[in-house]
């Protein structure tokens, strides 16, 4: 017997996860050791919009991507979505999400709409007064 960085006692050659986790593949696995959303430099913030090309390949469509990439694509075949609810709907970290999307943006298989930054939003003064002018009418 030998032991494991917490001191806790385990048979040499065991698994250190339990039965119920099923096979572990490393988040560097999936993205090929990359971290990095492709050459492009893309940012995807945890609220950008990401939408489904029209030319996207099916889920029984024989290309290159892995399992992920088909994944997300079918996650996103329904409607729009996050990449925040995507990583939680694939059950994947974000930060694979976001290269594996970038992959996908390069391949034209998505879209990706940035949210509006809060300086770029009218003044809420302004919006309150042209509501007050639309009653007035």
């Amino acid at each position: 017997m030998t032991e494991d960085t917490t001191g806790a006692p385990h048979e040499p050659g065991s698994q250190w996860y339990d039965s119920e986790a099923g096979p572990l593949v490393r988040p560097y696995a999936m993205t090929g050791g990359r971290t990095d959303p492709g050459p492009t430099g893309a940012r995807f913030d945890l609220i950008a919009l990401v939408t489904l090309d029209a030319s996207a390949p099916g889920a029984d469509d024989d290309t290159a991507l892995g399992p992920e990439h088909r994944a997300l694509i079918e996650l996103c075949r329904t409607e729009t979505q996050s990449v925040a609810e995507l990583a939680a709907d694939a059950d994947l970290p974000v930060g694979v999400v976001r290269v594996l999307l970038g992959d996908l943006l390069e391949l034209g298989c998505v879209t990706v709409s940035r949210p509006v930054p809060p300086a770029q939003l009218p003044d809420e003064r302004i919006l309150r007064e042209v509501i007050e002018g639309l009653r007035a009418l």
